[in-house]
This record gives structure tokens, sequence and C-alpha cells, in this order.
């Protein structure tokens, strides 16, 4: 079988929490001793970029958003999934047993291209909602807490309403000076 008669898809396995890039590369070994490259495609971890204030430095770091899983894309059959199965710190698939569902083609893209859209513009932390409660972990209102009254995320800035000697006062602030309580 030529790798062109080999239509690949996406699958989601489930792995232990904190060894997902350890099973990837586990399982690229994998792959390549048992001479499968033609039936495997890309495995992935889904992260995304995300900024925080840590000391008073902007920091960048890579965030998993779905925590012990990875996305093979793979050509299904017993010899790949006995593959996949059979590394080290892997769970099983998800959606069934030894027939597990793949993952319908937009979904995957769309998890590649939040991926994208993540190294390009790292995100904040912290996702926010009017009424959360935050405290303030930089700049002159500094350990003060209050609750969010607007969310501009377009700007990553929140309106924020701070009491101060006994009065609320809307005082706006970066994502990244805040954490939620």
């Amino acid at each position: 079988m030529t790798g062109n008669e080999v239509e690949l898809k996406w699958y989601i396995v489930h792995t232990y929490s904190g060894f997902e890039n350890k099973v990837k590369a586990s399982l690229e070994e994998r792959i390549k001793n048992f001479g499968q490259e033609e039936y495997f495609g890309k495995i992935l971890v889904p992260t995304e970029k995300v900024v925080e204030l840590k000391k008073g430095q902007k920091k960048t770091s890579s965030r998993k958003f779905y925590p012990g899983y990875i996305m093979v894309q793979m050509f299904l059959n017993d010899a790949t999934w006995h593959t996949v199965r059979s590394t080290a710190k892997v769970t099983g698939f998800v959606g069934g047993g030894t027939k597990p569902t793949p993952v319908p083609d937009e979904e995957a893209e769309r998890i590649i291209r939040q991926m994208e859209e993540g190294i390009s513009k790292p995100k904040p932390k912290y996702q926010f909602e009017e009424g959360d409660q935050i405290r303030v972990i930089d700049g002159p209102f500094n350990n003060f807490q209050g609750i969010v009254e607007e969310v501009k995320p377009d700007k990553e800035k929140l309106r924020v309403l701070i009491t101060i000697f006994g009065r609320s006062t809307p005082v706006e602030l970066d994502f990244i000076q805040v954490n939620k309580i």
C-alpha cells in the first residue's frame, strides 16, 4: 500500500496528565521503529501561548488546552491501534474501545487554528466575565480586590470596581494586572 492510498483521520488519545509531550515523543519513536510512518501524520499536543505577570514581568508560557490528551493523525487498523495503545502512559483512545471514533476534520482544524492563533497572539492566562471577583497583582492598586464591571476583550482591559476609602471606584486595568479570586 502506498502512502497516497491511506486516508489519515484525527483521533484523540488520552494520556497521563503531564506526560503529553513524553507520549508524543515515545509514539513518534515507536512509529519509526515499527516502520509505520505512512500510516501516521501529525501528532499534536494542543497548546496555546498565555501571558501573565510574574514578579512584575510579563511572562509567556505554554498552556495545554486539553490536559491529558493528544491528537494523532493516523490510519486506524489493528497494527496502528496497537502501536498507539501500547505506548507507555497512554490510557486509551477517546470514543470507543477497539474502534475509536475519528474527530471530524473541521473540529481538528479548529483546534489547530486555535493553536496557531495562540502562537501569533498570546492570550491572557485568565478569561474574565462581568461579576468576577479579582485581586489586583500589579500597579498602584496592588492587593486591592474588586469586581469586574466590564470586559473589553479586544483591548485586553477590564473596568473593575475597587473599594477605596469605603467608596466603589471604577478603575481600568489590563487583563494581566489581575487574578481571579
